[in-house]
């Protein structure tokens, strides 16, 4: 009896699996389909379910855990930092972080290491803004310093070009799942430009965010 011949069209054994394609999040924060897995498979190992984020599927990290998360990630941040890291995940100080913003300063850290590198595979040096941010006077901000400033505008803005208004504030405040009074997110926004009247309130550009972020010393 002849051998039997293959079929005409079939699949070549063990095809080698495409790699899968980024979500619009990964994308928003310009790390890959892989790096969003690692983050939420190291959110998860922490992260709590609280009753005030109930709608929140990936619930959520104490203050307390951030650092641990984030060197389970391999991003050890330097210890003197970590109360500029919380400030910045939790402006409101309710001691719990939700996962896009812990995502989208883990995508921070990640641009940080391959930016130093140049390899995304190289191994971190410990994070710190602190030394990193400062700048003799009159000199432009570092590229580094510059992508972040726009990735945290970008937080507040929801990836518009902004201005940073009312309803954003407004908005990150809900998110938050704090009760803030209008008149304190006016206030926020009349600091940012000056203290300006009320009736020209209008918004918070990204030079005027520049600016508050660096009087905070988030950024140098």
């Amino acid at each position: 009896m002849p051998p039997k011949r293959k079929a005409a069209f079939a699949p070549p054994p063990n095809p080698t699996p495409q790699p899968a394609r980024p979500s619009k999040l990964a994308r928003e924060h310009g790390i890959t389909a892989a790096q969003e897995a690692e983050i939420r498979e190291a959110f998860s190992i922490f992260a709590i379910h609280h009753p005030d984020y109930k709608d929140a599927k990936e619930g959520v990290l104490r203050a307390e855990d951030v650092r641990r998360c984030l060197i389970a990630l391999s991003l050890p941040p330097a210890k003197q930092d970590v109360k500029e890291i919380l400030e910045t995940l939790d402006p409101l100080t309710t001691g719990l972080v939700p996962f896009i913003p812990f995502l989208s300063y883990a995508a921070i850290c990640i641009h940080d290491r391959e930016s130093v590198s140049g390899s995304p595979s190289a191994s971190p040096e410990p994070i710190s803004r602190k030394g990193k941010g400062k700048q003799k006077a009159g000199t432009a901000p570092s590229t580094t310093s510059q992508r972040e400033i726009n990735e945290a505008y970008a937080l507040f803005t929801h990836n518009t070009s902004g201005p940073i208004t009312l309803a954003h504030l407004r908005r990150v405040a809900r998110d938050l799942r704090e009760e803030v009074d209008d008149e304190v997110l006016r206030d926020m926004i009349r600091e940012a430009n000056g203290n300006v009247a009320a009736e020209g309130l209008g918004g918070v550009g990204l030079e005027e965010f520049e600016g508050v972020m660096k009087r905070a010393g988030v950024f140098g």
